[in-house]
This record gives structure tokens, sequence and C-alpha cells, in this order.
């Protein structure tokens, strides 16, 4: 089904994404985010963190943060095996990552950078792994040459996160290897009040590093304890929705921005779920938003 999927997406260029459960068995599929990612060609993943109205963030966070991580390779997809027995027993992992995708990731950062005044923060372990994390590292400095108006200030990653939690003023924008990014990500949404706050984006880019095919899906994964208890926050699902039709053209533009806005100003209102302090379902939030939605436009097409 996963590859049935992303070749529907490679065809229409857009793609809508739920969550999905990667089987935990030695020998089972893996992970269907990764197949999907490699078979789109996806280079970068970028989850944004940012102000929910009405909801105060932690650690006096207020500025947006943006994590751009490898889309592929890294820890995920690495080859594993076990020799030896009992307490003699060790395991082993083979990680790769390439070139081509660290100057996607760090091009891309820096165009992100560029576009929302924001300054290129953080990296790799790069003094610790000068050989693999290096490369990440030599492909930002080469972005910042390439940018020179944006600002830079490359981190270690475990300073990256004792930093992040102080971080009050300029907004963030933080290139990272996959699995750093992954947590990051798991991170920095919840500073801002949940983790089901922000979509996020999966793109693959043409020799230009221009976005050729993109597939939104919620940032967060799945919580089965929720199933059909009507709780859940749908919020990043429909921020995805919104965000995808940011890329579907012009006339859909309105669309994007009556989603985004109606949702937002339904949580400012008071109208959210219980992870936000509030009492509404996740129906009755989705329907608020909808009818939003709907009168937004309909005024819209009256101006």
């Amino acid at each position: 089904m996963v590859h049935d999927a992303a070749a529907a997406v490679r065809e229409a260029g857009l793609g809508l994404k739920a969550a999905t459960i990667t089987p935990e068995g030695r020998d089972d599929v893996g992970s269907p985010n990764r197949i999907l990612r490699e078979e789109i060609g996806g280079r970068v993943i970028v989850r944004t963190g940012r102000r929910i109205p009405g909801v105060v963030p932690l650690g006096g966070v207020h500025a947006p943060i943006s994590i751009v991580r490898m889309a592929v390779g890294d820890a995920y997809g690495a080859k594993e095996w076990r020799e030896g027995e009992g307490s003699d027993e060790v395991a082993f992992r083979t990680e790769r990552i390439e070139r081509g995708v660290c100057s996607a990731v760090a091009e891309f950062a820096f165009r992100l950078a560029e576009r929302t005044k924001a300054k290129v923060f953080g990296g790799p372990k790069y003094t610790v792994s000068p050989v693999y994390e290096g490369m990440l590292k030599e492909e930002m400095d080469a972005a910042a040459e390439r940018h020179p108006d944006v600002p830079y200030e490359p981190q270690l990653i475990d300073a990256t996160f004792a930093l992040l939690i102080a971080s009050s003023g300029d907004p963030l924008v933080i290139p990272s290897l996959n699995r750093d990014g992954d947590i990051l990500s798991d991170l920095v949404l919840p500073l801002f009040g949940s983790i089901a706050g922000s979509e996020s984006l999966l793109v693959a880019l043409d020799e230009n590093l221009v976005p050729s095919v993109v597939v939104a899906e919620a940032a967060h994964g799945t919580a089965p304890s929720l199933q059909g208890k009507n709780v859940a926050n749908p919020m990043a699902m429909i921020l995805a929705a919104a965000a995808l039709l940011g890329y579907a053209g012009e006339e859909a533009q309105a669309g994007s921005r009556a989603i985004r806005e109606a949702c937002l100003e339904a949580v400012a209102e008071g109208v959210r779920t219980a992870d936000l302090s509030g009492h509404a379902g996740t129906t009755e939030f989705t329907d608020e938003v909808i009818r939003r939605t709907r009168s937004k436009l309909e005024v819209w097409a009256t101006l």
C-alpha cells in the first residue's frame, strides 16, 4: 500500500498523510514513513513550532523555531546485526548520510531563514564525529557563505538542546541529522503548548533545490489510547491540509489561509481540546473550524 501511495504522490506532486504505525518485528516491513520518503525522493522534513493563540509557551519561548532535518539516511534504514551470546553479545549498526542530502538540508534551512527573517542555529556533534556528522557541518558552512545576510550561529547538538530552553529572541531555523531532528521536533513543539499544534512537511527537491513534491502530515505519531474517545486534538492534521493547499497553486491560496486562520482563531476564542486545557472534543473542534472556514470564504467572495 505504501508503494502505491508513493507512486500516486509522485504523479500528483502533493500528498496528505495520516500517522502510521511502524511494525516492531525485526523481519517486518519497517517504517512506512521511510519507504514513502525514499520512493518520492524526499530529502527534507520541516516542522515549525509557533505560538498557539491564548496558550502560554514554556521556558519563555515566543519566536517560531523550525527544525529542518534529513528525511532519509542516518539511523533510519541503517543495517543492524548482533554477534556473540550472553553477556558477550554485541549489537552493531552501520549508518550513512549523503552529501547531496546534507547540502539540501543546509540550503533549504538558509532559504527558509532568509524568507522568515530567522537565524540558522545549532547543528550536529561535529567535534566528536568530524567525518560522519562533520559532513552536515561542512554543508552548513558552505550555505552560510552563499547567504551572507542570514545570521548563522552553529552549535553542537547537546548545546542546542540546552540553549533552546532559554531561547526567547530571534526566530530560529535548525538544520539537523535525521535522528537528531526527530528528537528535536518532539521537544520544540510541546514548548509551544502541544505536539498537536503544528504540521510537518516532507519535501522532495529538484536540481535547483526547488520543491517538486510535498507531503503534509501531522507532526505527531499515532495515539492508540485515544482512539474512539473523541478527545484527540486535530489541529496538526487540519494545519497540514492548510499547508498542503499552500503548494497547490494560486486558486488554493485562499483556502489555505482560511483554514489556518479559522483553526487558530477557534483556539484563541476558547474552543480547545483537553491538551490545551479546554473541553472541546475532536468533532466539536473540527466542526468549529469548518464553520469558520466557510464563513471566511463566503465573506471574501463578496469583496
